[in-house]
């Protein structure tokens, strides 16, 4: 069976994008490879083995176009509302709480933050199939 072990984005600067994922979801350096022309940086948190792999590409100024296929990265939190409240204290791009229903019934509560490269981060409230 295969095991889901990380995910890549790009980034343009690694210490705006690793403050933001640190301050934003508790996600620190687990590992950090060096090259002559890019940098991989590894983050993760004691929640789960399941890594945020940023890639810095070294002399790369010009933000990267995330096009029409990126959709969004899921982190699941117990208390959406004291984290919404905590994100936006923070100053972070951050929209409203959305609450998803079907025929009455809670499907989720989420909200999506934005991170310094423009990536979109749904977070939702742990409950159902978002444990």
């Amino acid at each position: 069976m295969a095991k889901a072990i990380h995910s890549m984005i790009r980034v343009i600067d690694e210490e705006k994008s690793r403050s933001f994922y640190k301050s934003a979801f508790g996600l620190n350096v687990a590992d950090r490879l060096d090259f002559d022309n890019f940098t991989l940086v590894y983050l993760r948190n004691s929640e789960t083995d399941f890594e945020l792999e940023l890639t810095i590409n070294k002399g790369r100024t010009e933000p990267y176009d995330l096009g029409d296929g990126y959709g969004h990265l899921a982190f699941s939190v117990d208390d959406l509302d004291a984290e919404h409240v905590r994100m936006k204290a923070q100053q972070l791009k951050i929209r409203d709480i959305v609450e998803f229903k079907r025929e009455g019934t809670m499907l989720a509560r989420f909200f999506f933050v934005e991170d310094p490269d423009g990536y979109k981060i749904e977070v939702l409230e742990r409950q159902g199939r978002y444990l």
